[in-house]
């Protein structure tokens, strides 16, 4: 019923910058809260970063403290984005876009629509 478009995945040198994109589209959904998550070969599926789609609340994961990314929204245009500076190797991963319904959590149970990820690769 929602869809999720991921785009601006790409190879990048280690400490160059990307933004990611996640357009939303399929009904209205004022009260939602958007996330981005990453997934690693062999890893499992780690929490980034989300933002209530009304307000200006965000939560970030505890690894992303040091102010690389940040998530941000354009109501106007029903899109996402996560900007990712001073890339590193280990951010190498794909990253997906989710919609919760419920609340914002880091908690991907929660989180009941996703995009078909962006692969985001990154040299050293």
């Amino acid at each position: 019923q929602v869809q999720l478009v991921e785009s601006g995945g790409g190879l990048v040198q280690a400490g160059g910058s990307l933004r990611l994109s996640c357009a939303a589209s399929g009904r209205t959904f004022s009260y939602y809260n958007m996330a981005w998550f990453r997934q690693a070969p062999g890893k499992e599926r780690e929490f980034v970063a989300a933002i209530r789609w009304s307000g200006t609340g965000t939560l970030y994961a505890d690894s992303l403290m040091k102010g690389r990314f940040t998530i941000s929204k354009d109501n106007a245009k029903n899109t996402v984005y996560l900007q990712m500076n001073s890339l590193k190797p280990e951010d190498t991963a794909v990253y997906y876009c989710a919609v919760s319904p419920t609340i914002m959590t880091s908690s991907r149970g929660e989180y009941r629509y996703w995009g078909q990820g962006t692969q985001v690769t990154v040299s050293s």
